[in-house]
């Protein structure tokens, strides 16, 4: 498969599902991802015959699909009863997956509120464990995000946003069931850059590859390829140099947007001289 075939798309809220697979068949996608957590999309609105007509779609199209849990979700939480929720909503998603026909679960390590940092990491990696566990007796396929950095005097913080933090999770979490989605951009935010991630991962572990632009050391957004300053034919010469078969997922801005930016990243890396 082609590079241009192995760039996905993250449909996240902005289409109904269904919508969605029709699109990506329209313009030749072969994988897309989806928050189920609103609207016409939420996990509450897929009845039996509702998710047997997806995984039909999919299948006829060739088209993987995955799933996104939100990240406003605190998998780091500790407070009684809330905790419980998070974790029957992580499940949920587990739950679904096969009916759906997915293939992965984009989950998140949480966020910690500055002097709370020890504590939520742990209550997160515990919780980790568990849904790695039960997504490896329901046969799915859980993938931890490295999320953004926050402004240093924000209170709340994004957890797995530096090497080492990430490394804290993906070190400890033993099982089939678990990988690692690797978001570039985010890497482009930190000091240890894209490079830094790269020489760090074993990409074995690496199932994804999220892309958007950005500005270095910056700020997150979610740009159009050309729009900051991530090197994308450099980016693309390292992962795929690291041994990555696996797929990218454009997020940023619109769908056509993001279908139009897998033109820019393929002539990036041919540039790079990156077999395309």
């Amino acid at each position: 498969m082609g590079l241009r075939d192995r760039i996905g798309i993250d449909i996240g809220r902005r289409a109904k599902l269904e919508d969605g697979i029709e699109w990506a068949a329209k313009n030749a996608v072969r994988f897309i991802d989806i928050q189920l957590d609103t609207a016409a999309n939420a996990l509450t609105t897929f009845d039996d015959r509702r998710a047997a007509g997806v995984r039909a779609a999919c299948d006829k199209h060739g088209i993987q699909l995955g799933l996104h849990t939100l990240s406003a979700v605190n998998v780091a939480e500790y407070s009684p009863y809330v905790c419980d929720a998070v974790e029957e909503y992580l499940k949920a998603y587990i739950d679904i997956y096969s009916k759906l026909g997915a293939k992965w679960i984009v989950v998140h390590a949480g966020y910690h509120f500055t002097s709370d940092k020890e504590l939520r990491m742990e209550a997160g990696l515990e919780r980790l464990k568990r849904i790695a566990a039960y997504a490896e007796s329901k046969g799915a396929l859980i993938l931890l995000e490295n999320l953004n950095k926050e402004p240093e005097d924000a209170e709340v913080h994004y957890l797995a946003h530096t090497v080492e933090e990430w490394r804290y999770y993906f070190e400890r979490i033993q099982s089939p069931a678990f990988g690692l989605s690797f978001t570039a951009n985010h890497a482009h935010l930190v000091p240890e850059g894209i490079e830094g991630f790269v020489d760090a991962l074993d990409m074995k572990m690496v199932f994804e590859v999220r892309l958007a632009d950005c500005f270095r050391n910056g700020f997150e957004v979610h740009l159009k390829p050309g729009a900051g300053n991530l090197d994308f034919g450099d980016m693309f010469r390292r992962v795929e140099g690291k041994g990555f078969k696996g797929h990218y997922t454009n997020a940023f801005a619109s769908l056509d947007d993001m279908l139009a930016g897998r033109e820019h990243m393929v002539d990036a890396a041919r540039k790079a001289g990156v077999a395309v």
